[in-house]
């Protein structure tokens, strides 16, 4: 049952809603609206969506998303933190049995995203698909700015993460999940998700194309989850620690930041000896390593580590 026609999601048909509810956007929660329809449909597209899909989108807004994803998906979990908001969408979606809204922040903290979500994900990729096969996790969404790094860190982080993650972000965020080594933009981020996904910019998107605008581009991005890429990293979490620990201080030498990181835990002799087996000069620095190398030296500081009592295996 599709309930939206072609007028959904302009900036008049919003403007005269919201007027009509008394009610404005609220951009301190990041409502902008993508009111380009050609985009908004391309967005969905990417994101790929098959009849056995569950997909998690957070930012319901007024639902013109959420009503394209229901068409195909086998459910979708749909999260907003404004309950105004999400109230619209629920007279807008009333009638698809596939939506389940949830009405919170989806960070718990920076850290940590909210077991209800993930809860009502996992419920439903338990159930049995389409002929008999098993259903696939994603996350298409038109993200509000302020969660989109911890969100997609977290989700990499999970037990079961998304096989796609499809998303509009800010067009830097975008650049620096992209970024190839050696660039400004190679840091942290691009660690971690390269670690594990293949990433691409789908589309460069103006500020034109929401309501309100932003005063930044943004950008559809589209991640892929590589099973063996995530796979050769024996502890996910001492990874992901270490990739933003490594770039704490980009500028410094890696020796340096080495030292730095493991101050109370690995000798600066050690660490010298791990710079000689990885063939590293004085000068190398961290920004410059390819994503395998640093696999590799996060391993070997990793197996120090282990030498040490369990209680003492920190960085910093």
């Amino acid at each position: 049952m599709k309930l939206f026609t072609d007028n959904r999601q302009t900036r008049s048909y919003l403007m005269k809603k919201f007027e009509a509810v008394g009610i404005s956007p609220q951009t301190r929660l990041g409502q902008n609206f993508l009111i380009d329809l050609n985009l908004l449909r391309l967005l969905y597209e990417s994101g790929n969506i098959e009849s056995n899909d569950v997909v998690l989108e957070v930012g319901t807004g007024t639902g013109a998303l959420t009503a394209l994803l229901s068409d195909t998906a086998a459910a979708v979990i749909t999260v907003d933190v404004d309950p105004v908001m999400q109230e619209l969408a629920r007279q807008e979606l009333f009638g698809r049995e596939n939506i389940r809204f949830l009405q919170m922040d989806i960070l718990k903290n920076k850290n940590t995203l909210r077991s209800e979500v993930l809860d009502a994900v996992y419920n439903e990729l338990d159930k049995v698909g389409l002929n008999g096969e098993r259903r696939k996790f994603k996350l298409v969404s038109n993200l509000p700015y302020c969660i989109a790094t911890p969100l997609i860190s977290n989700l990499l982080r999970s037990s079961v993460p998304p096989v796609l993650m499809c998303v509009t972000i800010q067009k830097e965020l975008a650049e620096r999940i992209t970024a190839e080594p050696a660039t400004k933009d190679w840091g942290a981020l691009s660690l971690w998700t390269q670690s594990q996904c293949w990433t691409e910019i789908v589309r460069i998107m103006p500020a034109s194309v929401f309501w309100p605008r932003p005063k930044v581009e943004s950008a559809i991005v589209k991640l892929i989850l590589d099973e063996k890429r995530r796979n050769k990293i024996p502890d996910l979490d001492f990874f992901n620690e270490f990739s933003r620990a490594i770039f704490f201080h980009r500028r410094k030498f890696l020796r340096a930041g080495l030292c730095g990181m493991f101050k109370r835990t690995i000798p600066k002799q050690r660490i010298d000896e791990i710079m000689e087996k990885m063939q590293f000069n004085p000068n190398t620095r961290a920004e410059t390593l390819p994503l395998k190398t640093m696999q590799k030296l996060c391993e070997l500081c990793r197996q120090e580590l282990l030498k040490l009592p369990e209680k003492e295996r920190k960085i910093f």
